[in-house]
């Protein structure tokens, strides 16, 4: 009798655990990507028809000559930070790219979808500016660093970054193999060795979505002397950019044109 509920029991646990795993694999994507609704801005707009998907890009402080490129967190909506971002950096032309699936870009958001669409949207902003710079947050570090690694960028500027999504998956993940389940990994760490630009990153000090040491990975990753650290005290994850330090010191990092 014993030995048969023993036997009940391991199947259950076993079941129980197959199961999580068949449900983290198919609804991944989902627990990645959380897409924003549409808001209407004041703001001009660019479309970039890409394959599969036609991605929305905010423009703001039009004819500038220097640009800032910007990609957000996964759940960051473009248009209620425009009017932000706008105010802080007056002196260049933002871009904020409507990850596919968000706001009113359609399509449905990949990395190697995303990535593509920030290329893309490199290649088109370049020529019309004297410099591109690229800030990306949580989520967006991946992108941003992608785009570094692949194009000639005057700063770069990484908010609660990560050395990729694997790992961070893996610690809140620990009973499952993760880099074999993902699909999408954004390993920033592979792309450090081709950044070129300056880079600056910064820290929430009370972030619990991405845990510093996840940071510091990164951090160590980079050559010593060419990069720059700045940690936000008594903020988190979320609301890293309501202190007006934030702005401050990226500010300070990018310049004013």
């Amino acid at each position: 009798m014993l030995k048969r509920l023993s036997k009940i029991v391991l199947w259950t646990l076993l079941l129980g655990y197959v199961g999580i795993g068949v449900a983290l694999y198919f609804f991944q994507e989902k627990l990645l990507y959380h897409p924003t609704p549409a808001i209407s801005t004041p703001y001009p707009k660019m479309v970039l028809h890409q394959k599969g998907a036609d991605v929305v890009v905010h423009i703001l402080n039009p004819n500038q000559p220097n640009a800032i490129l910007y990609f957000g967190g996964n759940a960051e909506s473009m248009a209620k930070s425009a009017a932000y971002i706008a105010k802080q950096f007056p002196h260049f032309t933002c871009y904020l790219m409507d990850y596919r699936g968000f706001g009113e870009s359609t399509g449905v958001p990949s990395q190697q979808a995303l990535e593509s669409d920030a290329l893309a949207l490199y290649d088109v902003i370049a020529p019309k500016h004297h410099s591109v710079s690229i800030g990306g947050r949580s989520l967006g570090t991946g992108i941003a660093s992608y785009v570094a690694s692949h194009r000639e960028v005057r700063k770069l500027a990484l908010i609660t970054p990560y050395e990729s999504i694997a790992s961070v998956a893996q610690e809140r993940y620990p009973l499952y193999p993760a880099k074999l389940l993902l699909k999408d990994s954004y390993n920033t760490l592979a792309e450090v060795p081709h950044i070129k630009a300056p880079r600056f990153i910064v820290i929430a000090q009370n972030d619990t979505i991405i845990p510093r040491w996840h940071t510091q990975r990164l951090i160590e990753a980079f050559p010593k002397g060419q990069l720059k650290i700045a940690i936000i005290e008594n903020r988190g994850h979320i609301d890293i950019s309501d202190d007006a330090r934030y702005y401050k010191i990226m500010q300070d990092f990018i310049g004013r044109g």
